[in-house]
């Protein structure tokens, strides 16, 4: 009875230790279960989402690749829009960086490059022919019945055929690919212009508001150094205290330090205009450029962009291409399966005497047909299957992204313009008011109610409000162009 009882007491001993790990084992289990048939179910949503996309991407065109060489670079840049600015130095500097830009010749010489590359990939296509010439002596030591050594000579020639026939299809896909590649570079040079030139632009006008900041600053460093002098004078007649005149001392100081960073900026933009119109910077003080007074900005923001327009970027060009590419490759990459089948062929005419070289008696021709399988390979075939599959995928995402992307930098350009527009109406009523308040300070001024002083600072808030309005009106117009490089030239 006690063994018995003993026994029961064992059991529910290693019950109440071993039961309850086992229920959170198995119920862990489920729980894995369960996580692995819900990420089976999203993979599965998740490919045929993909699947979609690269049909819809398939089913885009193409024009026969030698039409996407582009010989005008004109088109790349929409160049009515820029003479739409009636700026004459602007659209002369567009017209030397379209000529002398290195960046963009470099450009122009990747999708050459590229161009070759097509013409050397459907080399592949065609039979290859080989023919060659040889000729030769040798010496034959007396052997058998010949008992004096014999001196032999001839001459050979011969041409070899060869040609992997492309039942397959396999280096046609490879020629494919490679156009994808030419056109990709073709998205990309006309991405290069659009940048080039919109950075001249966007650096043209920063010149000119730096222009416009200086004339202004240089008042205000001459009204701040008045403003100095009639403290200087107040503060010897007693009138004004020391802490003022050193604060207005400082003020004057710091007006000029000013003017020395407005300078340097300046000197800075030229140096980097040259660079971009294919100038030595040692020329930038003879660069002509556009008053600011002889702008006239018009607004001419649209309310709304539509997100159609993303498909003529060079970015979006690019990535649809290139998702293209990919789907190519991993057909490619399916026929390496298959056999290699070639056909090779040999003509050999050989004599003693040139004038009997190309007679059929002394010709050897042979023809031959072959088909190779490759059997093991230490899974080569596999992982580059793999691989492409991965590059497709990794494809996808970026035309996914390049979408988003795209329709985020026309909305942030957009919306910057329209709220730039808004800014700059603000303070063109703040500096009317501004003109209208120093009107009455110049009457009170002739009719002795204020001093100089007081003259003096509110011409300087005037100048303030001027500067103001000036790098309002130039952010405004490199708006306009942020809009144009984001919708691809065309809005």
């Amino acid at each position: 009875m006690k063994r018995f009882i003993t026994a029961i007491l064992m059991i529910s001993f290693i019950g109440t230790q071993v039961l309850p790990a086992q229920a959170l084992f198995k119920s862990s289990v489920t729980e894995s279960k369960q996580t692995k048939q819900e990420r089976k179910v999203k993979l599965k949503a998740q490919q045929k989402a993909d699947k979609e996309i690269y049909k819809k991407v398939q089913k885009q065109k193409d024009l026969p690749y030698k039409k996407y060489r582009v010989t005008n670079k004109y088109d790349f840049i929409n160049m009515p829009w820029w003479e739409g600015t009636n700026d004459s130095y602007l659209i002369g500097y567009i017209n030397k960086a379209m000529e002398h830009n290195y960046d963009l010749k470099m450009a122009s010489l990747t999708v050459d490059e590229y161009f070759q590359s097509v013409r050397l990939q459907m080399a592949n296509e065609f039979p290859q022919l080989q023919a060659g010439y040889g000729a030769g002596v040798a010496g034959i030591p007396p052997v058998m019945k010949n008992p004096n050594r014999k001196t032999v000579h001839g001459m050979g020639l011969p041409i070899i055929a060869s040609y992997e026939a492309d039942i397959f299809l396999k280096n046609h896909d490879k020629t494919t690919s490679v156009k994808k590649l030419f056109q990709a570079s073709v998205a990309d040079e006309r991405a290069t212009y659009i940048a080039i030139v919109s950075a001249v632009g966007t650096v043209y006008y920063n010149i000119v508001r730096l222009d416009k900041t200086i004339e202004l600053q240089e008042d205000i460093v001459a009204l701040r150094k008045e403003i100095y002098e009639l403290m200087s004078l107040s503060h010897d007649e007693g009138v004004t205290s020391t802490s003022d005149m050193i604060k207005a001392n400082k003020a004057y100081i710091k007006s000029q330090t000013d003017l020395i960073d407005l300078k340097r900026q300046r000197i800075e933009l030229l140096n980097q205009f040259a660079v971009l119109i294919g100038e030595s910077p040692a020329n930038s003080d003879s660069f002509e450029r556009i008053k600011f007074d002889e702008i006239a900005y018009k607004c001419d923001i649209p309310e709304q962009i539509s997100s159609d327009v993303i498909i003529q970027r060079p970015d979006y060009i690019k990535s649809e291409t290139m998702l293209k590419k990919a789907g190519i490759d991993v057909r490619v990459a399916k026929k390496e399966f298959l056999p290699i089948i070639s056909i090779d062929g040999l003509a050999l005419f050989n004599s003693v005497h040139l004038g009997k070289l190309f007679t059929t008696k002394n010709m050897i021709w042979a023809v031959a047909g072959n088909a190779m399988l490759p059997l093991f390979t230490g899974g080569a075939r596999i992982a580059n299957l793999r691989m492409n599959k991965v590059r497709m995928e990794k494809a996808l995402r970026n035309y996914q992204k390049t979408n988003l992307v795209a329709i985020q930098e026309v909305n942030d350009a957009l919306y910057k313009a329209k709220l730039d527009n808004q800014k700059l109406e603000q303070n063109k009523e703040h500096l009317n008011l501004e003109n209208k308040d120093f009107s009455l300070t110049e009457k009170r001024f002739e009719q002795g109610v204020i001093s100089k002083l007081d003259w003096c600072q509110m011409k300087e808030n005037l100048l303030t409000i001027e500067k103001l309005v000036a790098s309002n009106t130039l952010d405004c117009m490199i708006d306009r162009i942020n809009i144009y490089k984001a919708a691809g030239t065309k809005y």
